[in-house]
């Protein structure tokens, strides 16, 4: 977790930024991730040094050389700053701008990248920021990050918003990605899925990285991300590039628009929130995409997209609005049923309606199953998270020390803790949906639902369909001893009116 300390720093140079001009929250990321990424450089071309030193060999793949050697963090940042700011506009950002190769997903990217910084004292107060900060550490990077992206207050154009972290960890954990496994994400944004899932894959799968062929794939074919957001597209490859995925595939694609043709079957997980912008024109949608379900709403389409995505045997976890489980059009239903019928519906879990505040106050749910083409849905599984972890207001605050938060909690939590706190539970209940969780009852806050009364009930998937409400029950009183009460209460009043009256005579 970020530190208070850290964080109050941030905030100074936000700050900063704000007086300085620079208003708009993804601009002010943007540009510290620039700055960020430069240093990571300078720490890369110094290791790789001291590999030269140790080993007697010459330099391998040099991010610097002779020429550009003055463009280094460590170079620039102990000039004045009017001449750091001079240099790093004119000399560091076009050279940054064709690192990495023509052709490359991240030049593509900063082809049309910007250096807005223009005051010099600004400069300087983000570089003496980052320099506090120890970049080579994973964990803290991607807290620093996280926190930056927190600042976002508002949603943005076209429905999107930031999914916090500790649910993409919860989703990413069920699904468990594997070292073989290629990732997608088709509205990636700030590439938050991806970055954790590779996270997790370099966490549990660390031995298997070792080979070389196995770390070119983690490197350059494993995570897949679109977008049509430009800044959101540099953010985000940057994003994967600080997290140590060297190569990866995060380019503009406007998913619903473009045919999904030359992507078809090609992913084996996909890990999404997609927006919820509401309809689109026909004429604006891709046509394979109408052909699985006829309807304008992105998040029915989003969902045919994630099926033609997939390869047969893979897997998908994704955040949908509540209206998708239980809307009553045509298109919700014939969708539903293809999950259910033609494919694997595995979990539906409700999530607490503040989970998206203060972008949103919209009820969502998350949905996980398995491209088959041949059904294979027997049971599905719901479970209804009533706390998170976090106050559901728009303040979002941890109610539970660092320890006992997230579905990985460091610390083992009571009771009381786990009101506050579902996402563990979450995470042990799943592994046991096949096993001891068919048992549940449906008053209990997971069960497991047959497809039979599923279809019963016209695919309707909202979990209050199907769960049942526990009822107290209540000891009545006897009419007889009702009666004698009120008795005694009636003479206690006219007693009381006989003394008022001879106090009064």
């Amino acid at each position: 977790m970020i530190t208070g300390e850290l964080k109050n720093k941030i905030d100074r140079v936000w700050d900063a930024f704000w007086s300085g001009g620079i208003s708009n929250p993804l601009e002010v990321i943007e540009q510290i991730t620039y700055l960020m990424f430069i240093r990571r450089l300078d720490d890369l071309q110094t290791a790789k040094e001291n590999r030269a030193n140790r080993t007697g060999r010459p330099i391998d793949n040099p991010i610097y050389t002779a020429e550009t050697d003055r463009l280094r963090w460590s170079r620039f940042t102990n000039e004045a700053p009017e001449t750091m700011l001079a240099l790093v506009r004119d000399g560091v950002f076009p050279w940054l701008r064709d690192l990495g190769g023509e052709g490359s997903t991240y030049s593509q990217h900063m082809r049309d990248a910007r250096f807005t910084i223009t005051r010099p004292n600004l400069l300087a107060k983000v570089v003496d920021m980052l320099d506090d900060i120890p970049l080579g550490d994973r964990d803290v990077k991607g807290d620093l990050y996280e926190y930056m992206l927190s600042k976002i207050a508002t949603a943005g154009h076209n429905g999107q918003f930031r999914t916090a972290r500790h649910i993409i960890q919860l989703m990413v954990e069920m699904t468990a990605p594997g070292p073989k496994d290629e990732i997608c994400d088709p509205a990636c944004g700030t590439a938050g899925f991806l970055v954790a899932a590779a996270e997790y894959v370099s966490r549990t799968h660390h031995e298997a990285l070792l080979e070389p062929a196995q770390r070119q794939h983690f490197n350059e074919s494993m995570f897949h991300g679109f977008d049509f957001d430009s800044t959101m597209l540099r953010i985000g490859s940057m994003n994967m590039l600080l997290h140590e995925v060297e190569s990866p595939d995060i380019r503009y694609r406007d998913s619903l628009a473009e045919s999904a043709a030359g992507e078809a079957e090609r992913y084996s997980l996909i890990l999404a929130n997609p927006p919820f912008a509401g309809s689109l024109d026909y004429e604006a949608t891709a046509k394979d995409l109408q052909a699985v379900v006829k309807t304008k709403k992105t998040e029915l389409l989003f969902l045919a997209l994630f099926l033609r995505l997939l390869k047969p045997g893979g897997r998908a976890a994704v955040i949908v609005p509540d209206g998708v489980l239980f809307g009553s059009t045509k298109a919700h239903r014939e969708l539903r049923k293809i999950l259910v019928e033609d494919h694997k519906l595995d979990a539906v879990i409700k999530l607490p309606s503040g989970t998206f505040k203060p972008y949103s106050g919209v009820s969502t749910a998350i949905l996980f199953f398995t491209k088959t083409n041949s059904g294979g849905t027997d049971n599905v599984w719901f479970y209804e998270i009533a706390a998170d972890g976090w106050s559901l207001d728009d303040k979002r605050i941890p109610l539970l020390d660092e320890d006992k938060l997230g579905p990985l909690p460091t610390s083992s939590l009571t009771e009381a803790e786990h009101e506050k706190n579902n996402l563990p539970d979450v995470l042990r209940r799943w592994r046991l949906r096949n096993g001891s969780e068919q048992e549940r009852a449906r008053t209990e806050q997971s069960f497991c639902v047959p497809k039979a009364d599923i279809a019963a009930q016209g695919y309707d998937l909202s979990l209050n369909r199907y769960q049942e409400i526990v009822h107290e029950e209540v000891e009545h009183r006897a009419p007889a001893d009702i009666l004698d009460n009120l008795a005694n209460i009636e003479a206690e009043i006219q007693q009381g009116m006989s003394d008022l009256k001879g106090m009064l005579a």
